[in-house]
Protein backbone atom coordinates (compact mmCIF):
# COMPACT_ATOMS: atom_id res chain seq x y z
CA UNK A 1 0.00 0.00 0.00
CA UNK A 2 0.86 3.85 -0.77
CA UNK A 3 1.30 5.93 2.26
CA UNK A 4 -2.07 7.76 0.74
CA UNK A 5 -3.96 4.27 1.55
CA UNK A 6 -2.30 4.09 4.37
CA UNK A 7 -2.93 7.26 6.23
CA UNK A 8 -6.61 6.47 5.03
CA UNK A 9 -6.19 3.61 6.90
CA UNK A 10 -4.81 5.54 10.12
CA UNK A 11 -7.21 8.20 9.96
CA UNK A 12 -10.47 5.82 9.43
CA UNK A 13 -9.61 4.35 13.13
CA UNK A 14 -8.82 7.60 15.12
CA UNK A 15 -11.98 8.35 13.96
CA UNK A 16 -13.62 5.05 15.08
CA UNK A 17 -11.55 5.55 18.49
CA UNK A 18 -13.24 9.36 19.05
CA UNK A 19 -17.04 8.08 19.24
CA UNK A 20 -18.48 9.94 21.74
CA UNK A 21 -22.00 8.10 22.44
CA UNK A 22 -22.64 5.70 19.27
CA UNK A 23 -19.72 3.26 20.20
CA UNK A 24 -22.36 0.36 20.02
CA UNK A 25 -22.84 1.09 16.34
CA UNK A 26 -19.58 -0.62 16.21
CA UNK A 27 -19.42 -3.31 18.69
CA UNK A 28 -21.47 -6.20 16.92
CA UNK A 29 -19.97 -9.00 14.68
CA UNK A 30 -19.61 -6.58 11.83
CA UNK A 31 -18.57 -3.36 13.62
CA UNK A 32 -15.25 -5.50 15.54
CA UNK A 33 -14.78 -7.38 12.10
CA UNK A 34 -14.33 -3.74 10.19
CA UNK A 35 -12.27 -2.43 12.75
CA UNK A 36 -10.36 -5.66 12.85
CA UNK A 37 -9.80 -5.71 9.43
CA UNK A 38 -8.58 -1.86 9.26
CA UNK A 39 -5.93 -2.88 11.84
CA UNK A 40 -4.68 -6.25 9.98
CA UNK A 41 -4.52 -4.12 6.73
CA UNK A 42 -2.53 -1.46 8.69
CA UNK A 43 0.14 -3.50 10.39
CA UNK A 44 -0.16 -6.90 7.76
CA UNK A 45 2.34 -9.43 8.66
CA UNK A 46 4.99 -10.49 6.01
CA UNK A 47 2.51 -13.08 4.25
CA UNK A 48 -0.72 -11.07 4.80
CA UNK A 49 -2.16 -14.43 6.26
CA UNK A 50 -3.99 -12.14 9.20
CA UNK A 51 -4.98 -9.53 6.84
CA UNK A 52 -7.01 -11.94 4.51
CA UNK A 53 -8.33 -14.03 7.51
CA UNK A 54 -9.82 -10.55 8.92
CA UNK A 55 -11.05 -10.24 5.27
CA UNK A 56 -12.48 -13.10 5.39
CA UNK A 57 -14.04 -12.49 8.63
CA UNK A 58 -16.00 -9.06 8.13
CA UNK A 59 -17.33 -10.93 4.37
CA UNK A 60 -18.99 -13.44 6.58
CA UNK A 61 -20.75 -11.50 9.04
CA UNK A 62 -22.00 -9.42 6.25
CA UNK A 63 -23.30 -12.61 4.51
CA UNK A 64 -24.68 -13.90 7.70
CA UNK A 65 -26.81 -10.58 8.04
CA UNK A 66 -27.72 -10.43 4.83
CA UNK A 67 -26.72 -6.46 4.84
CA UNK A 68 -24.25 -4.43 2.87
CA UNK A 69 -22.09 -2.39 5.26
CA UNK A 70 -23.61 0.68 4.51
CA UNK A 71 -26.83 -0.75 5.25
CA UNK A 72 -25.53 -2.11 8.46
CA UNK A 73 -24.19 1.30 9.75
CA UNK A 74 -27.25 2.84 9.05
CA UNK A 75 -29.23 0.53 10.75
CA UNK A 76 -26.96 0.29 14.10
CA UNK A 77 -27.22 4.60 14.48
CA UNK A 78 -30.83 4.44 14.21
CA UNK A 79 -31.21 1.61 16.91
CA UNK A 80 -28.38 2.80 19.07
CA UNK A 81 -29.21 3.15 22.66
CA UNK A 82 -27.03 5.40 24.37
CA UNK A 83 -28.25 9.13 26.24
CA UNK A 84 -28.74 11.16 23.62
CA UNK A 85 -31.15 8.45 22.69
CA UNK A 86 -33.00 7.94 25.23
CA UNK A 87 -33.06 11.90 26.24
CA UNK A 88 -34.44 12.65 22.55
CA UNK A 89 -37.33 10.10 23.72
CA UNK A 90 -38.64 12.05 26.39
CA UNK A 91 -37.77 15.74 25.52
CA UNK A 92 -37.99 18.43 22.75
CA UNK A 93 -34.92 18.34 20.71
CA UNK A 94 -34.45 22.31 21.78
CA UNK A 95 -34.49 20.99 25.51
CA UNK A 96 -31.52 18.88 24.53
CA UNK A 97 -28.41 19.70 26.66
CA UNK A 98 -26.25 21.55 23.84
CA UNK A 99 -23.14 19.77 24.46
CA UNK A 100 -25.00 16.17 24.17
CA UNK A 101 -26.51 17.67 20.43
CA UNK A 102 -22.74 18.79 20.05
CA UNK A 103 -21.10 15.19 20.61
CA UNK A 104 -24.09 13.46 18.56
CA UNK A 105 -22.75 15.31 15.39
CA UNK A 106 -19.23 14.87 15.89
CA UNK A 107 -20.14 11.44 15.80
CA UNK A 108 -21.81 11.57 13.15
CA UNK A 109 -19.18 13.33 10.84
CA UNK A 110 -17.39 10.23 12.19
CA UNK A 111 -19.61 7.71 11.72
CA UNK A 112 -20.32 8.91 8.14
CA UNK A 113 -15.89 8.84 7.12
CA UNK A 114 -16.77 5.44 8.02
CA UNK A 115 -19.79 4.77 5.94
CA UNK A 116 -18.03 6.24 2.64
CA UNK A 117 -15.13 3.70 3.22
CA UNK A 118 -17.37 0.86 1.05
CA UNK A 119 -16.52 -3.13 1.04
CA UNK A 120 -14.85 -2.59 -2.55
CA UNK A 121 -12.19 -0.04 -1.36
CA UNK A 122 -11.95 -2.58 1.66
CA UNK A 123 -10.86 -5.33 -0.79
CA UNK A 124 -8.64 -3.17 -2.88
CA UNK A 125 -6.28 -2.86 -0.36
CA UNK A 126 -6.31 -6.56 0.95
CA UNK A 127 -5.53 -7.14 -2.33
CA UNK A 128 -3.01 -4.94 -2.26
CA UNK A 129 -1.50 -5.75 0.97
CA UNK A 130 -1.52 -9.24 0.08
CA UNK A 131 -0.71 -8.74 -3.30
CA UNK A 132 -3.08 -10.33 -4.98
CA UNK A 133 -3.46 -10.79 -8.81
CA UNK A 134 -7.06 -9.53 -8.38
CA UNK A 135 -8.91 -8.29 -5.49
CA UNK A 136 -11.36 -10.52 -3.33
CA UNK A 137 -15.03 -10.98 -3.58
CA UNK A 138 -16.76 -8.40 -2.52
CA UNK A 139 -19.97 -8.38 -0.13
CA UNK A 140 -22.80 -7.07 -1.93
CA UNK A 141 -26.68 -7.93 -1.99
CA UNK A 142 -29.50 -5.57 -3.91
CA UNK A 143 -31.60 -5.25 -1.49
CA UNK A 144 -35.22 -5.27 -1.79
CA UNK A 145 -35.53 -4.32 1.37
CA UNK A 146 -33.47 -1.64 2.71
CA UNK A 147 -34.57 -0.94 5.91
CA UNK A 148 -37.78 -1.06 7.87
CA UNK A 149 -40.88 1.72 6.70
CA UNK A 150 -40.48 3.76 9.63
CA UNK A 151 -36.11 4.12 8.87
CA UNK A 152 -36.60 4.36 5.29
CA UNK A 153 -37.39 8.22 5.21
CA UNK A 154 -34.38 8.88 7.53
CA UNK A 155 -31.68 6.80 6.03
CA UNK A 156 -32.22 8.16 2.63
CA UNK A 157 -31.92 11.86 4.04
CA UNK A 158 -28.89 10.78 5.06
CA UNK A 159 -27.43 9.51 2.17
CA UNK A 160 -28.32 12.67 0.63
CA UNK A 161 -26.69 15.05 2.80
CA UNK A 162 -23.41 16.41 2.66
CA UNK A 163 -22.77 16.36 6.22
CA UNK A 164 -24.12 14.03 8.38
CA UNK A 165 -24.25 16.47 11.34
CA UNK A 166 -27.19 18.24 9.47
CA UNK A 167 -29.47 15.58 10.57
CA UNK A 168 -29.80 15.48 14.12
CA UNK A 169 -32.66 17.24 14.88
CA UNK A 170 -34.38 15.27 12.62
CA UNK A 171 -32.46 11.73 14.27
CA UNK A 172 -33.89 12.82 17.79
CA UNK A 173 -37.85 13.36 16.15
CA UNK A 174 -37.02 9.83 15.05
CA UNK A 175 -36.37 8.80 18.13
CA UNK A 176 -38.95 10.29 19.81
CA UNK A 177 -41.49 9.00 17.80
CA UNK A 178 -39.87 5.29 16.96
CA UNK A 179 -37.42 4.73 20.03
CA UNK A 180 -34.16 2.82 19.99
CA UNK A 181 -32.70 -0.38 21.06
CA UNK A 182 -34.57 -4.01 21.33
CA UNK A 183 -38.02 -2.15 20.98
CA UNK A 184 -36.81 -0.63 17.75
CA UNK A 185 -35.47 -3.59 16.16
CA UNK A 186 -38.39 -7.02 17.29
CA UNK A 187 -42.16 -6.29 17.07
CA UNK A 188 -42.49 -9.11 19.65
CA UNK A 189 -39.61 -9.67 22.81
CA UNK A 190 -39.28 -11.95 26.45
CA UNK A 191 -38.37 -11.07 29.16
CA UNK A 192 -35.74 -13.84 30.54
CA UNK A 193 -33.70 -14.05 33.37
CA UNK A 194 -33.74 -10.26 34.01
CA UNK A 195 -33.46 -8.73 30.71
CA UNK A 196 -35.29 -8.19 26.85
CA UNK A 197 -34.55 -10.75 24.62
CA UNK A 198 -35.75 -10.09 20.94
CA UNK A 199 -37.62 -13.01 19.19
CA UNK A 200 -36.72 -12.86 15.66
CA UNK A 201 -39.43 -15.27 14.22
CA UNK A 202 -42.72 -14.71 16.32
CA UNK A 203 -45.58 -16.40 15.98
CA UNK A 204 -47.41 -14.76 12.84
CA UNK A 205 -51.11 -15.68 13.78
CA UNK A 206 -53.62 -13.72 11.22
CA UNK A 207 -57.07 -12.28 12.77
CA UNK A 208 -58.51 -13.75 9.58
CA UNK A 209 -57.51 -17.05 10.65
CA UNK A 210 -59.16 -17.29 14.04
CA UNK A 211 -62.89 -18.06 13.72
CA UNK A 212 -65.64 -17.71 16.21
CA UNK A 213 -66.04 -15.75 19.68
CA UNK A 214 -66.32 -12.66 17.47
CA UNK A 215 -67.74 -10.33 20.47
CA UNK A 216 -64.61 -11.54 22.45
CA UNK A 217 -62.40 -10.52 19.69
CA UNK A 218 -63.91 -7.08 18.91
CA UNK A 219 -63.67 -5.94 22.57
CA UNK A 220 -60.12 -7.13 22.56
CA UNK A 221 -59.54 -5.30 19.41
CA UNK A 222 -61.50 -2.04 20.66
CA UNK A 223 -59.22 -2.08 24.10
CA UNK A 224 -56.04 -2.55 21.95
CA UNK A 225 -56.98 0.25 20.25
CA UNK A 226 -57.56 2.30 23.30
CA UNK A 227 -54.00 1.93 24.21
CA UNK A 228 -52.51 2.36 20.62
CA UNK A 229 -54.37 5.93 20.44
CA UNK A 230 -53.08 7.21 24.01
CA UNK A 231 -56.11 6.83 26.36
CA UNK A 232 -56.04 4.26 29.25
CA UNK A 233 -56.47 0.67 28.30
CA UNK A 234 -57.65 -1.94 30.37
CA UNK A 235 -55.83 -4.91 31.47
CA UNK A 236 -57.54 -7.89 30.25
CA UNK A 237 -58.02 -11.88 31.45
CA UNK A 238 -59.37 -14.49 28.53
CA UNK A 239 -60.43 -16.91 29.95
CA UNK A 240 -61.94 -20.66 29.02
CA UNK A 241 -61.50 -23.53 27.31
CA UNK A 242 -58.18 -25.44 26.08
CA UNK A 243 -57.41 -24.66 22.71
CA UNK A 244 -60.44 -22.11 22.18
CA UNK A 245 -57.75 -19.55 20.52
CA UNK A 246 -56.80 -17.39 23.36
CA UNK A 247 -53.45 -17.02 22.59
CA UNK A 248 -53.70 -16.79 19.42
CA UNK A 249 -56.08 -14.12 19.54
CA UNK A 250 -53.54 -12.28 21.47
CA UNK A 251 -50.42 -12.99 19.19
CA UNK A 252 -52.41 -12.04 16.24
CA UNK A 253 -52.58 -8.45 17.83
CA UNK A 254 -49.04 -8.54 16.95
CA UNK A 255 -49.49 -9.10 12.98
CA UNK A 256 -52.38 -6.33 13.50
CA UNK A 257 -51.15 -3.58 14.89
CA UNK A 258 -47.02 -4.40 14.57
CA UNK A 259 -46.34 -1.12 12.12
CA UNK A 260 -48.59 1.10 14.56
CA UNK A 261 -45.85 0.74 17.46
CA UNK A 262 -47.45 -2.15 19.01
CA UNK A 263 -45.20 -4.62 20.97
CA UNK A 264 -45.96 -7.75 22.50
CA UNK A 265 -43.96 -8.95 25.48
CA UNK A 266 -44.15 -12.17 26.89
CA UNK A 267 -43.59 -12.98 30.61
CA UNK A 268 -43.47 -16.42 31.74
CA UNK A 269 -45.31 -17.09 35.17
CA UNK A 270 -41.50 -18.02 36.69
CA UNK A 271 -40.80 -14.81 35.79
CA UNK A 272 -43.48 -12.57 36.95
CA UNK A 273 -41.97 -11.41 40.20
CA UNK A 274 -39.90 -8.87 37.83
CA UNK A 275 -42.99 -7.50 36.51
CA UNK A 276 -43.20 -4.14 38.56
CA UNK A 277 -39.54 -3.91 37.27
CA UNK A 278 -40.70 -4.41 34.05
CA UNK A 279 -43.08 -1.64 33.79
CA UNK A 280 -40.76 0.44 35.43
CA UNK A 281 -38.30 0.11 32.68
CA UNK A 282 -41.11 0.46 29.23
CA UNK A 283 -42.41 3.93 31.07
CA UNK A 284 -41.49 6.98 29.07
CA UNK A 285 -40.76 4.94 25.46
CA UNK A 286 -43.02 5.80 22.78
CA UNK A 287 -44.43 1.88 21.91
CA UNK A 288 -46.94 0.38 23.31
CA UNK A 289 -46.45 -2.93 25.09
CA UNK A 290 -48.79 -5.85 25.78
CA UNK A 291 -47.28 -8.02 28.16
CA UNK A 292 -48.67 -11.33 27.48
CA UNK A 293 -48.73 -14.05 30.48
CA UNK A 294 -50.04 -17.48 28.81
CA UNK A 295 -51.84 -20.20 30.73
CA UNK A 296 -51.96 -18.00 34.20
CA UNK A 297 -52.51 -19.71 37.82
CA UNK A 298 -51.09 -19.01 41.11
CA UNK A 299 -50.49 -21.24 44.19
CA UNK A 300 -51.08 -19.52 47.52
CA UNK A 301 -48.58 -17.42 48.55
CA UNK A 302 -47.17 -17.11 45.26
CA UNK A 303 -44.58 -14.01 44.59
CA UNK A 304 -45.37 -13.66 41.09
CA UNK A 305 -49.46 -13.27 42.50
CA UNK A 306 -48.02 -10.20 44.55
CA UNK A 307 -46.12 -8.81 42.03
CA UNK A 308 -49.22 -9.30 39.51
CA UNK A 309 -51.15 -7.46 41.79
CA UNK A 310 -48.97 -4.26 42.22
CA UNK A 311 -49.43 -3.67 38.58
CA UNK A 312 -52.99 -4.89 38.32
CA UNK A 313 -53.91 -2.22 41.33
CA UNK A 314 -50.97 0.20 41.06
CA UNK A 315 -49.53 1.97 43.99
CA UNK A 316 -48.43 5.24 44.61
CA UNK A 317 -46.30 5.32 41.49
CA UNK A 318 -48.38 6.12 38.62
CA UNK A 319 -49.38 3.55 35.82
CA UNK A 320 -47.66 4.20 32.73
CA UNK A 321 -50.54 4.35 29.73
CA UNK A 322 -48.26 2.89 27.39
CA UNK A 323 -48.25 -0.74 28.78
CA UNK A 324 -50.98 -3.13 29.73
CA UNK A 325 -51.06 -6.59 30.85
CA UNK A 326 -53.36 -9.38 28.78
CA UNK A 327 -53.85 -13.03 29.97
CA UNK A 328 -54.71 -16.24 29.35
CA UNK A 329 -55.81 -19.41 31.57
CA UNK A 330 -58.23 -22.42 31.67
CA UNK A 331 -59.00 -21.39 35.45
CA UNK A 332 -61.83 -18.71 36.46
CA UNK A 333 -60.61 -18.06 39.43
CA UNK A 334 -56.67 -17.89 39.06
CA UNK A 335 -55.50 -18.83 42.66
CA UNK A 336 -56.12 -22.46 43.31
CA UNK A 337 -58.31 -22.98 46.42
CA UNK A 338 -58.88 -26.32 48.11
CA UNK A 339 -61.68 -27.23 50.30
CA UNK A 340 -59.41 -27.33 53.44
CA UNK A 341 -59.37 -23.77 52.95
CA UNK A 342 -62.60 -22.77 53.02
CA UNK A 343 -63.24 -21.45 56.99
CA UNK A 344 -65.25 -23.43 59.61
CA UNK A 345 -67.19 -22.20 62.32
CA UNK A 346 -64.90 -24.32 64.15
CA UNK A 347 -61.97 -22.60 62.54
CA UNK A 348 -59.90 -20.54 65.47
CA UNK A 349 -56.65 -20.21 62.97
CA UNK A 350 -57.99 -16.43 61.70
CA UNK A 351 -60.69 -14.47 62.52
CA UNK A 352 -61.59 -13.21 59.17
CA UNK A 353 -60.89 -16.37 57.36
CA UNK A 354 -63.96 -15.83 54.64
CA UNK A 355 -62.54 -12.46 53.70
CA UNK A 356 -58.93 -14.15 52.87
CA UNK A 357 -60.89 -16.81 50.70
CA UNK A 358 -63.10 -14.02 48.93
CA UNK A 359 -59.40 -12.14 48.21
CA UNK A 360 -58.22 -15.19 46.45
CA UNK A 361 -61.47 -15.92 44.53
CA UNK A 362 -61.69 -12.32 43.24
CA UNK A 363 -58.33 -11.87 42.20
CA UNK A 364 -59.34 -12.31 38.26
CA UNK A 365 -62.20 -9.38 39.06
CA UNK A 366 -58.82 -7.06 39.10
CA UNK A 367 -58.49 -7.20 35.49
CA UNK A 368 -60.36 -4.32 33.68
CA UNK A 369 -61.64 -6.57 31.10
CA UNK A 370 -62.36 -9.98 31.20
CA UNK A 371 -63.59 -12.45 28.61
CA UNK A 372 -64.61 -15.96 28.52
CA UNK A 373 -63.76 -18.45 25.78
CA UNK A 374 -66.54 -21.37 26.36
CA UNK A 375 -66.19 -24.50 24.79
CA UNK A 376 -67.23 -24.66 21.08
CA UNK A 377 -70.39 -26.56 20.10
CA UNK A 378 -70.63 -28.80 17.17
CA UNK A 379 -72.12 -25.79 14.51
CA UNK A 380 -68.88 -23.51 15.76
CA UNK A 381 -66.55 -26.16 15.21
CA UNK A 382 -67.53 -27.42 11.95
CA UNK A 383 -67.93 -23.37 11.06
CA UNK A 384 -63.78 -23.17 12.03
CA UNK A 385 -63.47 -26.21 9.94
CA UNK A 386 -64.97 -24.77 6.96
CA UNK A 387 -63.46 -21.45 7.03
CA UNK A 388 -59.81 -22.98 7.78
CA UNK A 389 -60.14 -25.64 5.42
CA UNK A 390 -61.16 -22.84 2.43
CA UNK A 391 -58.08 -20.95 3.25
CA UNK A 392 -55.96 -23.98 2.91
CA UNK A 393 -57.62 -24.52 -0.40
CA UNK A 394 -58.80 -27.99 0.88
CA UNK A 395 -61.18 -29.20 -2.56
CA UNK A 396 -63.24 -31.83 -1.00
CA UNK A 397 -66.94 -32.01 -0.54
CA UNK A 398 -68.56 -30.15 2.42
CA UNK A 399 -70.37 -33.82 3.37
CA UNK A 400 -66.95 -35.29 3.29
CA UNK A 401 -64.79 -32.78 5.21
CA UNK A 402 -67.51 -32.66 8.03
CA UNK A 403 -67.45 -35.93 8.65
CA UNK A 404 -63.61 -36.46 9.02
CA UNK A 405 -63.78 -33.37 11.21
CA UNK A 406 -66.31 -34.71 13.65
CA UNK A 407 -64.55 -38.75 13.40
CA UNK A 408 -61.38 -36.37 14.63
CA UNK A 409 -62.50 -34.78 17.03
CA UNK A 410 -63.98 -37.94 18.84
CA UNK A 411 -60.56 -39.56 17.98
CA UNK A 412 -58.27 -37.07 19.42
CA UNK A 413 -59.03 -33.30 21.75
CA UNK A 414 -62.69 -32.99 21.14
CA UNK A 415 -63.94 -29.53 19.69
CA UNK A 416 -61.67 -26.22 20.03
CA UNK A 417 -60.05 -24.08 17.40
CA UNK A 418 -56.57 -25.86 18.12
CA UNK A 419 -58.19 -29.35 17.16
CA UNK A 420 -59.70 -27.68 13.92
CA UNK A 421 -56.49 -26.25 13.47
CA UNK A 422 -54.81 -29.41 13.70
CA UNK A 423 -57.24 -31.59 11.70
CA UNK A 424 -56.69 -29.16 8.66
CA UNK A 425 -52.92 -28.69 8.80
CA UNK A 426 -52.90 -32.54 8.93
CA UNK A 427 -55.52 -32.96 5.95
CA UNK A 428 -54.10 -30.82 3.94
CA UNK A 429 -50.45 -32.37 3.83
CA UNK A 430 -51.70 -35.74 3.35
CA UNK A 431 -53.74 -34.43 0.24
CA UNK A 432 -50.88 -32.68 -0.91
CA UNK A 433 -48.91 -35.97 -0.61
CA UNK A 434 -51.44 -37.86 -2.15
CA UNK A 435 -51.40 -35.92 -5.05
CA UNK A 436 -47.78 -36.28 -5.58
CA UNK A 437 -47.95 -39.95 -5.37
CA UNK A 438 -51.50 -40.58 -7.04
CA UNK A 439 -52.89 -42.64 -3.96
CA UNK A 440 -55.80 -42.33 -2.19
CA UNK A 441 -56.11 -39.75 0.61
CA UNK A 442 -56.83 -41.97 4.34
CA UNK A 443 -57.48 -39.13 6.78
CA UNK A 444 -59.16 -41.21 9.22
CA UNK A 445 -56.22 -43.85 10.34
Amino acid sequence: MDNRAIAKVQFLQRQAASLLLYQSVLQGEVGIAYLDLLQAIRYTDADAQSCLQAYGNYFKCLAARHQNWEEYLMTQILRADNPFTQLAQQQEFENLPPALVAAVQHDLQALQNLYECSSAALSQWVQAVAHLPVSPVVWYVEQDRVAGIHELPLIEKLQQLENWADAVKELAAYYRQFGTGLFAEYKALRWQAGQFIGIRYPDSVELSQLVGYESQKEALLKNTEFLLSGQVALHVLLYGSRGSGKSSLVKALLKEYGDRNLRLLEVAKSELKDLPKIVEQLRGVPQKFIIFVDDLSFEEDDDAFKALKVVLEGNLTARPQNVVVYATSNRRHLIREFFADRPSPKDNEEIHAWDTMQEKLSFSDRFGLTLTFEGADQKTYLQIIRHLAAQAGIDISQEDLERQALQWATRHNGRSGRTARQFVDFLKADLTLSSSTHSPANTEL
